[in-house]
Parts: C-alpha cells; sequence; structure tokens
C-alpha cells in the first residue's frame, strides 16, 4: 500500500480523497494555488505545496509543478480527482516515468478512451450497442452529406476531442448541415486545437444514463449498478440519481453486461463510467467511457455502501477486486450547488459566504470544502457543494431533499439551491418524467 498520495485537484473532491486516505493510514500532500491557500483541502492535508498563482494553467494543470510537488514531498502516488490532469495522458505518462504510481488510467487507456471515435470503434469491435454513425472520422463535407442522408436525419455532428457540449450540432435537415460544419469544427480548433468530426444518429428523447465499473490489473472487471444523469443544462449535469426511474431489472442487466464489455475490451484498470443513451424503447447506446472518478460518484457510494475512492487506491495498489457485482438497495440523489445565480442565465457568482448552515439529520450527505468567512476564487469551476440524500425509495428521497435544501443557507452569495427546491416540487420530475432535454422548458420563475 501507498506510504504518502499527493492529491493533484481542489475544492471538495481534493477533501475527499484526503478523508478516505487518513482512514486508510495514508499520508496526504495537497497541492494549492495561490488563491486557494485558505481552502480546507490545504488545511486538512498533512502537508501543503503551493504550485502556482491563480490560473490553471500556471497552477493545478502545470505538470513540472505538480511532479515535482511530488518529487520533494516523497509521495509515491498521484491522485488527479476529476478534472484538470485527471484524464491527461502526458501527466498519466509523466507519472510513471517518475517512478509514481498514478491513481488513473495509464497513458494509453486515456488516448484510447479519450478520442471519441476510436473509443466508438474499440465498443464496436466489443459488441457494446453503439448510436449508428459514421466510421471512424468523416474526410470532409461532402463525406458528412453522405453519411447524414444514410443514417437519416436528424444527426448529430460531434467534435472527436470535445466535450461540455463544445463542438456539436444538432441537424435536422441536408441543407443546414454545411453552416453546421463549418461552425462545429471552428469551435473545436479553437477549444481542443483539433477540428476532426464525426456523425451520429440523434438519439429523441433520450435518457443519460451511466454504469459505474471498476477493474483490477488482473484483467476483472465488475459493474456497481447505473446513474441518471438526464436532468442537465448546456450538457452539464446538475443533478444525478440512483437508481434510474426508467430503468427495470433487465434493462439494468444488460447495461451493466454491456459496461463490463467495455472495460474488459480496453482491460480497463480503475474506477471509471460507462455512459449511455437511452432512447423512449430502453434501447441503449455508447456514448463515450470517463477514466476517472466521476462528481457523481457519491449516489453509488450511498446505494451500494461502498467507497469508490478507497477501491480506486486498492486497485492502484494492485490488490485485486472481488469481481462481485452491486445492485442498488435504496435511493440516492445529489444536487450540484454551484454558486451560480439561477435567475440570471446562471451567472457565475464567487465571492464572500458570509453566513452558512448546512443541513443534517438521517440519510443526508455533504461534500463541500466551504466553509462562513470562505471566499470563493472566480478561476475554477462554480461548483461549491454536493448535496447528497438516501432513503428507501425515490419518493422519500425527493421529500428529504427537498427538506435539506430548504435547511441549505448559504449567504454573501448567489446560489443555485432556490434552482434544485424548484425541481423538488416539479410534478414532472417527481413522476419520473423527463429526458436530457427536460431543463430546456424548464421555467425557474414559474
Amino acid at each position: 500500500m501507498f506510504k504518502k498520495i499527493l492529491i493533484a485537484n481542489r475544492g471538495e473532491i481534493a477533501l475527499r480523497i484526503i478523508r478516505t486516505c487518513k482512514e486508510m493510514g495514508i499520508s496526504t500532500v495537497a497541492v494549492y494555488s495561490t488563491a486557494d491557500k485558505d481552502s480546507l483541502h490545504v488545511k486538512f492535508a498533512d502537508e501543503a505545496v503551493c504550485i502556482g498563482p491563480p490560473p490553471s494553467p500556471k497552477s493545478y494543470l502545470s505538470m513540472p509543478n505538480i511532479i515535482a510537488a511530488a518529487e520533494i514531498t516523497n509521495a509515491d502516488a498521484i491522485h488527479p480527482g476529476y478534472g484538470f490532469l485527471s484524464e491527461n495522458a502526458i501527466f498519466s505518462g509523466m507519472c510513471k516515468d517518475h517512478g509514481i504510481k498514478f491513481i488513473g488510467a495509464s497513458a494509453e487507456m486515456i488516448d484510447g478512451m479519450g478520442d471519441k471515435a476510436n473509443a466508438k470503434a474499440t465498443m464496436i469491435a466489443a459488441g457494446v450497442p453503439c448510436v449508428p454513425g459514421s466510421e471512424g472520422l468523416l474526410k470532409d463535407l461532402k463525406d458528412g452529406h453522405k453519411v447524414a442522408k444514410k443514417i437519416g436525419y436528424p444527426v448529430m455532428l460531434k467534435a472527436t476531442a470535445g466535450g461540455g457540449g463544445r463542438g456539436m450540432r444538432l441537424i435536422w435537415k441536408d441543407e443546414d448541415f454545411e453552416d453546421a460544419w463549418h461552425s462545429a469544427r471552428q469551435e473545436s480548433k479553437a477549444a481542443f486545437g483539433n477540428d476532426a468530426m464525426y456523425l451520429e444518429k440523434f438519439v429523441e428523447e433520450p435518457r443519460h444514463i451511466e454504469i459505474q465499473i471498476v477493474g483490477d490489473q488482473y484483467g476483472k472487471v465488475c459493474h456497481l449498478s447505473e446513474r441518471d444523469c438526464s436532468i442537465q443544462r448546456r450538457h452539464q449535469k446538475l443533478l444525478e440519481e440512483a437508481p434510474s426511474p426508467f430503468a427495470d431489472d433487465d434493462l439494468r442487466k444488460r447495461m451493466g453486461d454491456a459496461a463490463i464489455k467495455a472495460g474488459e475490451a480496453i482491460n480497463y484498470e480503475g474506477v471509471g463510467t460507462v455512459e449511455f443513451l437511452v432512447d423512449k424503447h430502453k434501447n441503449f447506446f455508447f456514448m463515450e467511457m470517463n477514466v476517472r472518478i466521476q462528481v457523481e460518484h457519491p449516489v453509488t457510494e450511498e446505494v451500494i455502501n461502498f467507497d469508490l475512492i478507497k477501491e480506486q487506491i486498492k486497485v492502484a495498489a494492485g490488490i485485486p477486486i472481488s469481481g462481485k457485482n452491486y445492485f442498488p438497495s435504496k435511493h440516492s440523489m445529489e444536487c450540484r450547488i454551484n454558486a451560480e445565480d439561477p435567475f440570471n442565465d446562471y451567472r457565475p457568482n464567487p465571492g464572500k459566504i458570509e453566513v452558512l448552515h448546512k443541513p443534517g439529520g438521517h440519510g443526508v450527505r455533504i461534500d463541500s470544502h466551504i466553509y462562513a468567512g470562505y471566499t470563493i476564487p472566480p478561476h475554477y469551476d462554480s461548483m461549491i457543494a454536493k448535496l447528497i440524500v438516501s432513503a428507501q425509495t425515490r419518493e422519500e428521497c425527493i421529500v428529504k431533499m427537498e427538506r435539506a435544501l430548504s435547511e441549505f443557507t448559504i449567504e454573501g452569495i448567489k446560489t443555485t439551491i432556490p434552482l434544485h427546491l424548484k425541481l423538488m416540487k416539479d410534478p414532472e420530475f417527481r413522476a419520473g418524467n423527463f429526458t436530457t432535454k427536460f431543463m430546456e422548458t424548464f421555467d425557474i420563475n414559474k
């Protein structure tokens, strides 16, 4: 087992990792930018190293600075959390070159799954259902037109290096294809330095349901059931729950089996997530694989009573997994609390937290790094807390979440708590009648 782990991240996920490391008897090293010197992950780690000024490229994305911090503190492993360098093949390779264990996927796995066109080809070969579309990357505009006509409109044009909705265009008819082609390529080139595109059939009335998997160094892969992440805005998740209100035992088993095939196809090591689009007929299609821990991992932990961070560390240390598949025994839901103004087009709202009261009670969990008097810096993602509640049924879970949200008091900044409170009261959401398009018509002012 590792003696010391450096956490190459910040905020709630850094604090989350530190807590598990302490329970495992592992020393921790926090890294921080000058903007985060007062953050809780810095206070609770055994050691802390400043790695640069506030801009991420000069701190949390600075690979030389992080490797240097690991070397001077004699850390024998690095946990990247999510975001930042968690899916960076170069950084994974650098850790290996320096004799430091990267608690995540290998460079080869990251490259293989990071390129969405290559990932899709791998999944097709493994027998995992995929959305009909182009075979690999599109050669040019003419090739795009040809494929679109073959699979039928509507189609989704996607950047192979894309993420967060950038480089994506929904096209309903042939005459709109050329404009979408040029704008998507331009956006992808600016965001990712890569304008290669591929095409897929657009799945109407889709659900976004993902399967949590874990694989060890000995070729064994198991799944830990599903999460429903359909409540999202501009491809950014707002709320996640497990199990999915749409899934039945048959769909759960079929998706779990497919996710295991996906992991086995690449000899996956670590904790990862296979994401699927599910249509209204319960057909499901591979969307992408995230080779890291995800923001929404707590809902899985709650419904199967399992520490995913601990499992990540054990797998990285060479401990074999049990190979057992897990299924939910209760219901859990997570609301992402962002420092944003939902009444003003979700404008980021960093600043000082004047008053903070966190909810409590049975089945209520908060993953957060904030405290009264803490100043949220403007340089990073706006998520400041995750409120997770668990109960025996979905109905009880919604009632509990509504109660917890009503107790959650944050003064000094605007947050998305009012949005989630409104969502809990929505009759369609309460009935489980929603798709990934739900938030497009949801009006917080009604």
